[in-house]
């Protein structure tokens, strides 16, 4: 049930801006009810399943989260090995989309001028110089940041401002970014040679972090089947800039009650070892745990989570379904869960069956 202390915004229709969709519905002026456009926002966030998945094989619950952070203004890092299709999906949930899309290849000698952009100084008729400011790749509404930690920490800072205020300052000059931006990283295992691991402060801008792994046996036949055709998908623009900005006001309505929010307040709370709420293994395993910033992106992931489901509100089951990708970057282990063979997701996964979740106060009857 929806929180009645939290007040409901009119409701949006996410196909707003969307032509293909508007010329279709001849009613599209009439006011509709928030149970009407929720439907309608599930309806085509199945259809950009459906698209992905005639490129993608599997990989349900990355998908899920990659629309999850689109619909909430946020940014993704993917994690896995090379060829598991980390640049193929987002490459081709840009083209579902119909939004400018920018990709950069990270290397050691990338420079951060490379990625927001320089001032060029040009020449007039009349002799006069001035200086002009040429773009950098950042300046789209999708940008993929590919093995992004194959270039040093002062590269990967360029990111920094236009991630969180949506903006590029260069020289005296701040730009804005183009409405909706979105940045999608990937990165190859740090372990492996030629890599640079991204500062904390990276990480904790990031919404998710989504670790992709192997393919069952039978998503790999799957694969090997379609891709040695020699025949290549096409997939169909489902959603505008403009509808994703609805669809972003949309789910920014979904209600999120007292307990939910309580709840995910717990769960972050418990990650950081000097709380008196920290269980003993935290204290024993974790350095240092997450910040305020990971319970916004819990309640944010779980109205995202409960609009796609066409819920109005938010339920504790999906604050559990995005703890993992949320939390897992914000934490950081030691020496001692190395030796005992725990990691973050390790950690994640025991606070989420040992902290309960809260229960509604009881009404006390009158006498």
């Amino acid at each position: 049930m929806a929180d009645p202390s939290v007040p409901t915004p009119p409701p949006v229709n996410p196909a707003a801006g969307n032509a293909a969709s508007n010329a279709n519905s001849a009613d599209a002026s009439k006011p509709r009810n928030l149970a009407d456009v929720l439907r309608e926002f599930s309806e085509h966030q199945k259809k950009m399943r459906d698209e992905l998945a005639k490129v993608i094989v599997g990989q349900t619950d990355t998908i899920e989260q990659l629309l999850a952070a689109i619909f909430t203004r946020g940014h993704c890092l993917l994690e896995g090995v090379p060829g598991l299709a980390k640049t193929l999906m987002v490459s081709t949930l840009a083209n579902i989309l119909d939004v400018s899309f920018k990709r950069v290849q990270f290397t050691p000698d990338l420079m951060p001028s490379d990625i927001t952009g320089t001032q060029v100084m040009e020449e007039d008729e009349s002799g006069r110089r001035s200086f002009r400011f040429v773009e950098g790749p950042i300046f789209a509404n999708i940008l993929l940041a590919d093995e992004i930690n194959r270039t040093p920490p002062k590269t990967q800072a360029a990111l920094l401002e236009a991630m969180q205020e949506r903006q590029v300052s260069v020289g005296r000059e701040t730009h804005t970014l183009p409405e909706p931006f979105f940045t999608i990283a990937t990165q190859n295992p740090v372990e492996q040679e030629g890599t640079y691991p991204l500062p904390e402060a990276q990480l904790d801008r990031f919404m998710f972090n989504i670790k992709i792994g192997y393919p069952s046996a039978e998503e790999e036949e799957k694969i090997l089947t379609a891709t040695t055709r020699g025949e290549k998908a096409t997939v169909n623009k489902i959603l505008s800039a403009k509808a994703i900005l609805n669809c972003q006001k949309l789910v920014g309505s979904i209600a999120a009650g007292p307990l939910v929010i309580r709840y995910a307040s717990q769960l972050v709370r418990a990650t950081r070892p000097a709380d008196e709420s920290a269980p003993e293994y935290v204290r024993e395993l974790v350095d240092w745990g997450a910040g305020p910033r990971a319970g916004q992106n819990l309640i944010a992931g779980g109205k995202a989570i409960a609009a796609m489901n066409g819920r109005f509100s938010v339920e504790p089951g999906d604050i559990q379904k995005v703890a993992l990708p949320v939390l897992r970057h914000r934490i950081a282990t030691n020496f001692q869960a190395q030796a005992e063979g725990m990691d973050t997701d390790s950690v994640i996964q025991r606070l989420l069956t040992d902290i309960p979740v809260p229960e509604p106060a009881k009404m006390e009857r009158s006498k």
